[in-house]
């Protein structure tokens, strides 16, 4: 049942391509001048990010051959300012979707991991690298800069506050 799903959905991604491309031929005999300011648009757009995505790509093939489950458990118990540098790095690092981390997180929390470590950790896997290429061409590298910062601080913040209304319990 869920693949006969996922053939669906494959097949849908295709039918829109295949229908984008087809208007794109339209456009090209209708009208050409339109249809080459599009293309002259699309292939900056191209050469603009590709660049981006590689260096990604590859952090992200860096991150997930040595950032392994026995390592974040290890450097969630070390002590002091590594340990939140280490949250929020990780944070930022991880990838899939969060409730895949649930389990790992909830094993380390019976092991006596701070609940702020992993507010934390939660907060700052909004920071979403493979997305500043995008947000860098629509807004710019001051304002991701910015944005991260604040994110980082207040991914700390909200762990300090988690961590105190807790543990006052």
């Amino acid at each position: 049942m869920k693949e006969n799903k996922r053939l669906k959905q494959k097949n849908v991604s295709w039918y829109f391509l295949l229908v984008v491309i087809l208007v794109y031929i339209i456009l090209a005999f209708v009208n050409y001048d339109l249809f080459s300011s599009s293309l002259r648009f699309f292939l900056s757009l191209i050469i603009k990010i590709v660049p981006i995505f590689i260096i990604i790509v590859i952090l992200m093939v860096i991150a997930n051959h040595f950032i392994t489950p026995p390592m974040i458990t290890k450097y969630f118990k070390a002590p002091g300012i590594r340990k939140w540098l280490f949250v929020v790095i990780g944070g930022i690092l991880s990838t899939g979707p969060v409730y895949m981390w649930y389990p790992l997180l909830a094993q380390l929390r019976e092991k006596g991991v701070n609940s702020g470590f992993i507010a934390a950790f939660l907060y700052s896997r909004a920071i979403k690298i493979p997305l500043w290429p995008i947000i860098i061409f629509y807004f710019s590298a001051k304002y991701v800069i910015t944005l991260t910062i604040v994110m980082i601080a207040f991914s700390i913040a909200q762990g300090i506050v988690v961590s105190r209304v807790l543990s006052s319990r």
